[in-house]
């Protein structure tokens, strides 16, 4: 019997190509396990109404870790258009998958590294390092949204906040709200996690990103979270700084930066500039973490363009199937792919297009595979 169970969604596009990359490492690399294919994906809604079926979620649950793909994601409007005839009409509302499945499993970490490796002529600058901790359930992402906001609730916030004043004699109609829920639990576990995870692994600073002198009562729950938590760690330098001034500083000097903390929204706009400044979307891994379930990932779209052509960089998935194996205690294996990966980049010779190279997909992860 294998000793780990772990599931597997390739989901849409090329996450089917880049899942088929990532298992011919896996299995090359002495990691024992059971692996079991589950449904994910566009096919799932415009067929069933429902992109992530609830035999998903109990296979993920019943795993030891999962492994996950890419998946299309559209617009509501565009979603209802090509759900099939029988189903029109029926109620179903399109949700993104993946965004359903953080929330539905309690993922409540978004962990997301960002290494230069040494050999790729995409990366910014060598030295980069990040990792960044993005809460995964809450912020502006919790979907608790309103078009048309109700009658009821426009009078309420007209009695009850005077910056609802300014709308007052604009139709409910014709009003939409997004709302940003933050929640002191929230903030909490995803600040101490990020802290925990600096401590055990020597990194040199942790930094809260916010805005809280405009967005006050949110941003201020967040940042008084984190300075509360902060002094638990004397030995670790915190430092805090806004949004808008971390897009620039990352840019200016990335290198200075060690474990990044954000909300949803926050952390999915730094996570993807950094991203870009170790070669783009085929480098960025994710582990959507919770306290007993993780799924792995990597960061780019399903890219429908490019699918079948197995044209895309495997390396952000393989990077993520390395996490999720040392997130299940198996250091050793992780190390040995972590080691692979960067003898591929150093030798710039087996790349795909994104790196200047004219290999395919499974070509590169066959010489990775070989490198273990």
């Amino acid at each position: 019997m294998a000793k780990y169970k772990i599931a597997v969604l390739p989901g849409d596009g090329v996450g089917k190509e880049v899942i088929e990359a990532a298992m011919i490492v896996l299995k090359r690399s002495g990691f024992d396990a059971e692996y079991t294919y589950g449904d994910i994906g566009w096919e799932f809604w415009k067929n069933e109404g429902e992109a992530l079926p609830e035999r998903t979620l109990d296979l993920i649950r019943n795993s030891d870790a999962t492994l996950f793909g890419a998946i299309t994601s559209k617009p509501k409007d565009e979603a209802q258009k090509e759900l099939s005839a029988e189903l029109q009409g029926k109620g179903f509302v399109y949700f993104s998958p993946i965004v359903r499945l953080r929330q539905a499993l309690d993922l409540y970490v978004n962990m997301r590294p960002a290494k230069a490796y040494k050999g790729n002529p995409l990366n910014y600058r060598d030295d980069i390092d990040l990792v960044i901790f993005r809460e995964n359930t809450e912020g502006m992402y919790a979907g608790v949204e309103f078009y048309p906001i109700p009658e009821d609730l426009k009078e309420y916030l007209l009695k009850n906040h005077k910056k609802m004043g300014k709308f007052k004699d604009i139709p409910a109609r014709d009003i939409a709200i997004s709302t940003r829920i933050m929640t002191k639990k929230g903030c909490k576990r995803i600040i101490r996690a990020a802290f925990e995870f600096a401590k055990k692994n020597n990194r040199r600073n942790v930094t809260i990103v916010e805005k809280p002198n405009v967005l006050r009562e949110t941003g201020a729950l967040m940042v008084g979270t984190a300075r509360e938590i902060a002094k638990e760690y004397p030995e670790i330098p915190y430092y805090e700084t806004n949004i808008d001034a971390m897009a620039m500083w990352l840019i200016k000097n990335p290198q200075d930066y060690d474990v990044l903390i954000a909300e949803n929204l926050f952390g999915d706009i730094i996570s993807d500039e950094a991203a870009q400044l170790i070669g783009g979307l085929g480098f960025a891994c994710a582990g959507n973490i919770g306290d007993n379930i993780a799924v792995f990932e990597p960061t780019h779209g399903s890219a429908p363009k490019y699918a079948g052509l197995y044209k895309v960089n495997p390396i952000a998935t393989i990077l993520a199937a390395k996490m999720m194996v040392e997130w299940l205690g198996e250091k050793e294996i992780g190390e040995k792919i972590g080691k692979a990966i960067t003898e591929n980049i150093a030798a710039e010779k087996v790349k795909t297009y994104d790196m200047k190279g004219n290999n395919t997909t499974l070509e590169v992860a066959d010489d990775i595979a070989k490198r273990l």
